[in-house]
């Protein structure tokens, strides 16, 4: 971050707002002409700090609005398990996000599904499959409060 100054970070945080903007409306509204800004971009970009643009897409509006964070404790646990636990869960489309996290489970996971006996097939026939799941505990959203998928940036 250190190689940031304001005006990257602005662009940073329109471009959160609203990806599509084009080269000229990000320009005006981080008060550069568009050369600049397109310099910039690229240089985010290639940096890594901007690493892909996306559609946000409504869950419930596809029938895939029933989100389940799962809770999943590996079993043995070693490097190589949680190494092909990874490979594995990462090929599974239902699941949007997957963390490893400390505490009494090894991984948090985000599932997104049409309902409750779809989430009981997927548990039984997907994740039941996993050879190295020792359990797991699922947690259902009941309503989305925040729903942001920026990183805050300071001001």
């Amino acid at each position: 971050m250190d190689s940031l100054d304001k005006i990257d970070i602005e662009i940073l945080r329109c471009l959160q707002e609203n990806a599509r903007l084009t080269t000229k409306e990000l320009a005006a509204k981080v008060h550069l002409s568009t050369t600049p800004v397109y310099e910039r971009q690229r240089r985010l970009e290639r940096e890594g700090f901007i690493r892909r643009y996306v559609a946000v897409v409504d869950a419930d509006k596809l029938k895939k609005g029933f989100i389940v964070f799962c809770s999943v404790k590996l079993h043995p646990l070693n490097r190589d398990i949680a190494n092909n636990f990874c490979e594995r869960i990462r090929t599974i489309p239902e699941v949007t996000e997957c963390y490893n996290i400390s505490g009494q489970y090894d991984y948090l996971l985000k599932i997104c599904a049409p309902d409750m006996k779809y989430y009981q097939q997927f548990v039984l026939n997907v994740l039941g499959q996993i050879d190295c799941v020792g359990s797991i505990e699922s947690t259902f959203v009941m309503e989305h409060v925040k729903y942001e998928y920026g990183v805050p940036l300071d001001r």
